[in-house]
């Protein structure tokens, strides 16, 4: 594909903003079309962003045929059947983490990705992170290997609120959302699947009905283990916090930067063509499409963490 590629973006609330910032830094790509709940707040954004079509439903953007592509910053609990809904329409989808909220949601994107002939990804922003690419790359030359990773992903949230502190209309999770990030971040640095995971929970809040602390233990096939502590109690640092323990080093990951053992930063600007990680995401996106190839965080390839949630699902659900 040589000519633009046109695209719809869903969702214009604070990760829909930071993709629409990515994408003005990516040549050949054009948002032509923003859909969100309020069209109020969809048009303000929209002519902030020179987009010309505005809605407050999906499948007006799908029905316009200039559109090749759709990026789904919507709430959890819809990913799964917009992913469906775009790849039926013929478009390319990135859908942004988490895949859905349930592994047989998952599943039936994953099934019809496969016979559609269309790229389909998910939005595990981790895997482009130039931190973790910097550690990723020192584990592909051989120079590092995984002993455990210790991360902490730490929120202030007793309130329905998103990253911008403006009130959610609906509730995020820390299992299905939150966890999916470093599930799927150590089986791919590790090289290897997790064969093992266990979870326990803190009580249920009673208003948003989820457990607001959260902790985890992974080990993946070659030996390595990971320990993640999450919760939405945590009144600053906020953020997540990744600890790469390692037979060569230590590093500390922290989003786009890293550090070493001693807290010493380590150069990463010149790991990709920009440090911001939800650019290089949607970088590989349109690369994608533009090769005819599949992406780095397929719909394929993140499978497996969702199916590593839905059996950490069961262990809470049994107590």
């Amino acid at each position: 594909m040589s000519k633009t590629i046109k695209v719809a973006l869903a969702g214009a609330g604070a990760f829909g903003i930071k993709h629409l910032d990515g994408i003005k830094n990516i040549a050949g790509v054009e948002v032509v079309s923003l859909v969100s709940r309020d069209i109020d707040k969809t048009r303000e954004v929209a002519a902030r962003y020179g987009i010309a079509h505005t809605s407050t439903d999906l499948a007006d953007s799908l029905a316009l045929p200039e559109v090749d592509a759709v990026i789904l910053c919507t709430p959890t609990q819809m990913h799964a059947a917009q992913s469906i809904a775009c790849l039926q329409a013929g478009k390319h989808v990135q859908v942004e983490i988490p895949l859905a909220d349930t592994l047989a949601g998952a599943q039936a994107v994953a099934d019809l990705a496969k016979t559609s002939g269309r790229v389909a990804m998910c939005g595990h922003t981790r895997r482009f992170n130039p931190s973790h690419q910097w550690v990723h790359q020192r584990i592909a030359a051989g120079e590092f290997n995984i002993q455990q990773m210790d991360v902490q992903t730490y929120f202030f949230r007793r309130s329905n609120m998103n990253a911008l502190g403006q009130a959610r209309s609906w509730t995020d999770h820390l299992l299905w959302h939150h966890a999916a990030h470093t599930v799927d971040l150590f089986a791919y640095q590790c090289g290897s699947p997790i064969v093992r995971a266990n979870a326990v929970q803190g009580p249920v809040h009673p208003v948003l009905g989820i457990a607001m602390d959260m902790s985890i233990q992974l080990k993946a096939a070659n030996g390595a283990i990971c320990t993640l502590s999450l919760s939405f109690n945590n009144d600053g640092p906020l953020g997540t916090f990744f600890r790469y323990i390692g037979d060569t080093g230590t590093y500390l990951a922290r989003y786009d930067d890293l550090f070493n053992g001693k807290d010493e930063k380590i150069d990463v600007s010149q790991v990709d063509v920009a440090m911001n990680g939800i650019e290089l995401q949607d970088r590989e996106f349109f690369s994608a499409i533009r090769e005819g190839r599949e992406p780095n965080a397929s719909v394929a390839q993140v499978l497996p963490c969702y199916q590593v949630l839905h059996e950490l699902e069961l262990q809470l659900n049994a107590g």
